[in-house]
């Protein structure tokens, strides 16, 4: 915005100087704690935030870099910043409806980089539009590409604090390399007899 704003000739620092929020000192909250989640923590932490999560699974190594454990709800009404990157399974689908999302603070912001199915869409928009929360931030949707109806693009088009990306959140030419090597080496790793990395659905 504010590089579009200064391309076209205006100068907007007295207009954006009073709302630009930052990282330090909030409690950003993970749901998830697998890979992305923990790679989440490491770089939060490091803006001088404080970091809680909540996983099925407790993760000592984790928490030994001064990430705090909280029960599921707790970490909803805790949070000032909330990423969620739990994989999409049975349980997690509708993890975060209109329950949850009342259960977070009026200052929070939700950030989704998972897969759109973990929330009910409906109830995050009518979240933002009704004050439940702050704001949202999605990369991810339940249909991709999303209707333009959706109840996310309509609110981000009516001005609410909402900001949507058409799920490119790795779309980064290291991450890409990045997939294809983890792949080729799982493939080795089957074909070895060994257990493939990342695994998900095996205990």
């Amino acid at each position: 915005y504010a590089h579009s704003k200064l391309v076209g000739g205006q100068w907007t620092q007295g207009e954006l100087m009073n709302i630009i929020g930052e990282i330090y000192g909030k409690t950003w909250g993970v749901l998830g704690m697998g890979r992305i989640g923990r790679e989440v923590a490491i770089r939060v932490l490091a803006f001088g935030a404080k970091v809680i999560y909540y996983d099925v699974v407790r993760k000592e190594d984790v928490e030994k870099l001064g990430v705090e454990y909280r029960p599921f709800n707790k970490l909803l009404a805790e949070s000032d910043i909330l990423s969620i990157h739990v994989p999409l399974t049975p349980e997690t689908r509708g993890m975060i409806g209109e329950r949850e999302l009342r259960m977070m603070k009026p200052t929070a912001i939700l950030i989704n980089v998972s897969r759109g199915e973990i929330t009910d869409e409906e109830a995050l928009a009518r979240a933002v539009r009704e004050g439940w929360i702050a704001g949202v931030g999605v990369d991810v949707f339940s249909v991709e590409p999303p209707p333009a109806d959706h109840p996310l693009l309509q609110a981000a088009k009516e001005g609410f604090n909402v900001v949507v990306t058409p799920h490119i959140g790795g779309a980064t030419n290291e991450a890409r390399m990045r997939i294809i090597n983890v792949t080729l080496e799982n493939v080795v790793r089957v074909l070895a007899g060994l257990r493939p990395e990342n695994v998900v659905n095996m205990p």
